[in-house]
């Protein structure tokens, strides 16, 4: 009985159900068209991976109290500093890698210090940044190319010391499962097991509290908003170096993608509580929506209006296994 109590508290608990009851929905479904066959595990595996990537690094920003909007837009940023570095400016693939990060962390770091010196909302400010960085992705890479899509990628990368950690399928699964799965376990151990996790979670409970308590609660905010630039970027960086292509309005609608991952994972809106693991199954059941739309033949159109309703029944589920956990312990 005790163990079923502590269940009930699992941030994942709801994401596992919602997962469980995806799986079986499609399994039936679409099962005997080739939802289940390896290369459509591994394509639904490849979805879910980049998305998930994005997502814990979004959950732990959420956890903290804040939001990110912008990285959807620091995907297409990324990939035409990366691109025009490479057939613009002539750098090597490595060098335009690195100045990518490079801008990323400079985009967190900004948007840490807009939210914590003005007192603004993460959500105002972030959104603000999502339309600056759009906007001027578009015009300045129209006014320097005159273009706004780019191909003719995957060659640079060949024997690039730095790109194959980005590029191919080390034991037969793409390379962003592998990195989704080592953020995962990395940000999960930073989140349950070490001071800066707790100094997370209570950053977003309560953060005069932890002021009071010795937390350097700015700083672990900053820090947190340097962390989701920096996967938007990875995403972008493996997305460029697989498809050999680039295009500014990539990552359109990626940031909302991430937080519904999030919201599915048990993350609170408030701020405080949630799981990197959990959203790490969020991002599992969004990339199963999506993948299962496909193989059972509806239009794909759909997908937005299946993730409306997974946000929403999910969040349901959360919020009624976290009552039925507090009646229970009192």
């Amino acid at each position: 009985m005790a163990w079923g109590r502590r269940a009930l508290l699992w941030p994942e608990l709801g994401a596992l159900i919602s997962l469980g009851v995806v799986f079986g929905f499609f399994a039936l479904v679409a099962g005997e068209s080739g939802f289940l066959t390896p290369q459509g595990t591994v394509n639904y595996l490849q979805v879910a991976a980049q998305l998930g990537i994005l997502a814990t690094a979004v959950a732990l920003l959420m956890i903290g109290g804040e939001f990110d909007l912008s990285v959807g837009s620091v995907i297409g940023v990324a990939g035409m500093i990366l691109t025009i570095g490479v057939q613009v400016l002539g750098l090597p693939m490595w060098a335009s890698i690195l100045l990518a990060f490079g801008v990323a962390i400079l985009v967190g770091l900004t948007n840490g210090y807009l939210v914590l010196k003005t007192g603004l909302p993460s959500f105002v400010v972030t959104l603000a940044t999502l339309y600056i960085l759009r906007g001027a992705t578009i015009a300045i890479t129209r006014e320097v190319t005159n273009l706004t899509r780019f191909s003719g990628l995957s060659d640079p990368a060949l024997g690039d010391p730095l790109a194959r950690w980005f590029m191919g399928a080390p034991l037969g699964l793409p390379v962003s499962i592998w990195w989704w799965i080592g953020l995962t376990l990395a940000f999960s151990y930073l989140l349950l097991r070490t001071r800066l996790g707790n100094w997370i979670f209570a950053s977003g409970g309560d953060p005069q509290a932890a002021r009071n308590n010795g937390v350097p609660v700015g700083r672990v905010k900053l820090l947190l908003f340097v962390f989701t630039a920096v996967a938007a970027t990875l995403v972008s960086v493996i997305q460029v170096l697989d498809t050999g292509s680039a295009d500014v309005l990539r990552g359109q609608a990626k940031e909302l993608e991430a937080i519904a991952a999030a919201v599915i994972g048990g993350c609170l809106l408030t701020g405080g509580y949630g799981s990197v693991l959990g959203a790490s199954l969020g991002a599992l059941t969004l990339g199963m929506v999506q993948q299962g739309i496909f193989f059972t033949g509806v239009n794909t159109d759909w997908y937005l209006s299946f993730l409306g309703a997974m946000i929403l029944g999910s969040t349901a589920l959360n919020y009624y296994l976290r009552r039925k956990a507090l009646e229970a312990w009192r």
